[in-house]
């Protein structure tokens, strides 16, 4: 077990909100949608071909608010949490949104593991939140959720997805060919992996202690 504690419960607490500095993760709201929308509209093509789709066209949410009851609903049943990636630069106290971080894929019972997924705004990529954010809900699962594996599926394409899991200390297992159906085909990916034990005194905290700076970029010291 991690040094950070033993977990709480299987079904952990909801919502959850994780920070560090200025950057919060917290469950989308219904609020979120304009935020939303404008951020897919500006990102299209720097999101549209790694996004995760599916064989059965139709089948997921058809409007933002659909979606976020969804995340609701699967979060009161434990099988999977999203959060917003948020920033509070602008203002303290009104947050901005700024990406998507996902835990999904829950499985208990003897294997307790899940899946991570996440993607960030490209007009504040490069300064090191993706992996703060990614760092947060791994010391979630492991000590909140009570997760003994996590994994992250990268395709192989995706450079700057792929230095996520490097930076944060999380082993190459391999390919998974036709793994994941992602922008309308099945796509092979990296897939990588981080057990409980191999996250020592937690996962941001080696993080912040291998990268210089004090992780995202801020014009302010940390709360």
């Amino acid at each position: 077990m991690s040094a950070l504690g033993p977990a709480s419960s299987l079904h952990s607490p909801w919502p959850a909100v994780l920070r560090h500095d200025v950057l919060t993760v917290r469950p989308l709201r219904f609020r979120d949608r304009a935020a939303w929308q404008e951020q897919r509209a500006s990102n299209a093509d720097w999101l549209t071909p790694w996004d995760a789709t599916s064989p059965h066209p139709g089948s997921g949410p058809r409007t933002f608010a659909q979606m976020v009851r969804w995340q609701r609903r699967a979060a009161r049943q434990g099988s999977g949490y999203t959060w917003g990636i948020t920033l509070d630069t602008d203002a303290p106290g009104r947050d901005r949104l700024v990406g998507l971080v996902s835990l999904g894929g829950i499985q208990y019972g003897s294997v307790l593991s899940g899946a991570i997924g996440y993607w960030i705004d490209r007009r504040v990529a490069g300064r090191g939140l993706t992996p703060v954010a990614v760092a947060l809900v791994c010391d979630w699962a492991f000590v909140m959720a009570g997760l003994h594996r996590l994994e992250i599926n990268v395709r192989p394409e995706n450079t700057a997805s792929i230095r996520v899991p490097e930076k944060l200390g999380f082993r190459r297992e391999g390919l998974r060919e036709r793994y994941l159906h992602v922008a309308g085909d099945w796509c092979d990916h990296l897939a990588y992996a981080l057990t409980v034990e191999e996250s020592g005194d937690g996962v941001l905290a080696r993080l912040l202690a291998t990268t210089p700076g004090r992780g995202p970029t801020s014009p302010r010291p940390p709360a």
